[in-house]
């Protein structure tokens, strides 16, 4: 019987071994061009690594384009982007979780279902209102980020109901007991329920953040000034007409992950944490 569960134990380890291998894959292979001579990406038989190791295409890429301009302006999107969902979206959840009031089942109902909206069905007369407020092609670059960054202030529905969830778990007794001390509703929010939702709000934010790292239609769709480009922009430069820089694009792609991955590394156990803790409560 020991034998038999140890070969089931092994038999899953190496299942999740190959699958966790199969998502590694580009990323390895990423990896491996990056570090290639460029007559050698298009060698058959493909070959992970090509030995000398060229280090040198990562410099080389960084001066490539105007990389550090673009990585700015992608960090300080991305964390905007960030606040903008902390200020908006736990509101939102603690109204239609914690507070009775009329209407707010159905309403709920009402924001869950725009999470089946796709940003394409939208993107034309979001287009048409930016313009019309002079944001498209704005010099500014706060303005001229705005398309990106000011919708997040008004909220996410699927991060207003992963909070919403995560806030119908915490015990009805803690928040009974703060409003019979004398507890108003913004006190309660701030000083229970938020210090509470650390996990779901880091959770959250992660998930914030790699959205407006990782985003490409937008920008492309609002941004028209090349010194406000974001790094997914920027790294369209990397192709021309009559040839690609291969390996310095895949260069600049590994560094252009790493802060996702740095994130979630050092985040990853609240994150786990507050995915696991947001299905609670229906």
């Amino acid at each position: 019987m020991t034998t038999l569960r140890r070969r089931t134990s092994v038999d899953k380890h190496l299942l999740l071994l190959a699958t966790a291998l199969m998502f590694l894959l580009p990323m390895i292979w990423m990896l491996s061009t990056s570090l290639k001579p460029k007559n050698e990406v298009f060698v058959f038989p493909p070959q992970f690594f090509s030995m000398p190791l060229v280090w040198n295409n990562y410099p080389d890429a960084l001066k490539f384009i105007d990389f550090w301009r673009y990585f700015f302006n992608t960090l300080v999107i991305a964390v905007l982007s960030v606040v903008g969902t902390l200020v908006s979206c736990p509101i939102a959840a603690y109204g239609f979780s914690r507070i009775k009031w009329g209407l707010r089942e159905p309403l709920f109902y009402v924001c869950l279902s725009t999470i089946m909206l796709p940003f394409v069905a939208v993107m034309v007369p979001t287009y048409i209102l930016f313009n019309q407020f002079g944001w498209i092609g704005n010099m500014n670059f706060l303005w001229g980020w705005g398309p990106l960054i000011i919708p997040t202030f008004g909220g996410n529905p699927l991060y207003i109901f992963l909070l919403r969830q995560f806030f119908l778990g915490i015990p009805a007794d803690l928040t009974e007991a703060a409003v019979i001390d004398g507890a108003n509703e913004l006190q309660v929010f701030v000083r229970i329920i938020l210090p509470l939702a650390k996990p779901a709000l880091t959770t959250i934010s992660i998930f914030a953040f790699v959205s407006a790292w990782t985003d490409f239609l937008a920008p492309r769709l609002f941004i028209t000034q090349k010194a406000q480009y974001t790094l997914s922009l920027g790294l369209l430069d990397y192709f021309s007409l009559h040839q690609t820089e291969w390996t310095y694009l895949m260069a600049a792609c590994v560094i252009f992950v790493l802060p996702v991955m740095t994130l979630f590394f050092f985040a990853q156990r609240q994150f786990v944490e507050g995915i696991s803790l947001t299905g609670i409560k229906a």
